[in-house]
């Protein structure tokens, strides 16, 4: 496999070319002869192939600052990766991602994260994940989460946050704290009522998204959602609703069933 990457390697090479991609060649390793001798190399573009592991030794890639390797067969990551200083766009969608190595939140100028489609829940997540502040996107659709940490009020930059199609049973009002935030897609998911300091957010209007269907909303945010998302603002922001969601809150009911079957997703096979 590494042979098929070897003309890519020797091309890039010649040209000084600083971007390389090698898209549905069945590679299966990143400890590839020559990569790594690459250092002015800024986007590495792999996907759909079938790698497994993501080396140590992709920290030689030291300009590097786009990394795409979506849909792979990726089930490890080494702790090395967050040492890409000038690591702006990481996509490791579409692959077998059960954990986040240990200080994985350390990358200094990352925007744009896409984790959608692995294994991952609120305990994949190292400590200092949410120290990811130069964020403006982050993806984390099509995981396990049930419950999002607080601490994603602590990502400040972030303008689209795309949480669609987990398990999530509540979202935390700390959502509310992030100033600027265009983007929420909440869809798909066990949610019953929102914080009302999700009102803080400014989500309605023609450049803003507000997604949240395929929920179990209680009757009144479902009725609102019918009528369109800034009826939905307008509710959580009510007195009414403050109290309706106090008594939700202190009701404590058990959490909607999982109507999902993720037993058969990609992302789970060996």
């Amino acid at each position: 496999m590494a042979a098929k990457a070897k003309k890519f390697i020797e091309e890039c090479k010649d040209t000084k070319n600083n971007e390389m991609e090698i898209v549905d060649k069945g590679i299966n390793t990143l400890e590839i002869p020559g990569l790594y001798d690459l250092k002015h190399l800024t986007r590495l573009t792999m996907p759909h192939n079938k790698i497994t592991v993501v080396p140590d030794i992709i920290s030689e890639l030291v300009n590097l600052e786009h990394l795409n390797l979506f849909n792979n067969h990726i089930k490890e990551l080494s702790t090395s990766i967050s040492s890409l200083m000038k690591l702006k766009l990481l996509n490791l969608g579409m692959n077998k991602l059960s954990v986040l190595p240990r200080g994985f939140g350390a990358f200094p100028v990352l925007e744009v994260l896409d984790i959608t489609y692995n294994n991952l829940n609120e305990k994949s997540l190292p400590g200092n994940f949410f120290c990811l502040n130069t964020l403006r996107a982050l993806y984390m659709g099509d995981n396990d989460f049930e419950n999002m940490p607080e601490e994603i009020g602590k990502l400040k930059s972030i303008q689209i946050l795309v949480l669609r199609d987990n398990d999530l049973i509540s979202l935390p009002k700390e959502i509310g704290e992030m100033p600027r935030l265009r983007e929420l897609h909440v869809q798909g998911n066990r949610l019953t009522v929102l914080p009302p300091e999700i009102g803080h957010l400014d989500l309605v209007g023609s450049k803003q998204v507000f997604r949240g269907e395929n929920n179990p909303w209680v009757t009144p945010i479902a009725e609102q959602y019918q009528l369109g998302v800034s009826h939905v603002f307008d509710y959580i922001r009510s007195d009414t609703y403050r109290y309706l969601y106090g008594r939700h809150i202190a009701a404590d009911a058990a959490p909607p069933a999982k109507t999902a079957d993720k037993s058969k997703k990609i992302s789970r096979s060996a």
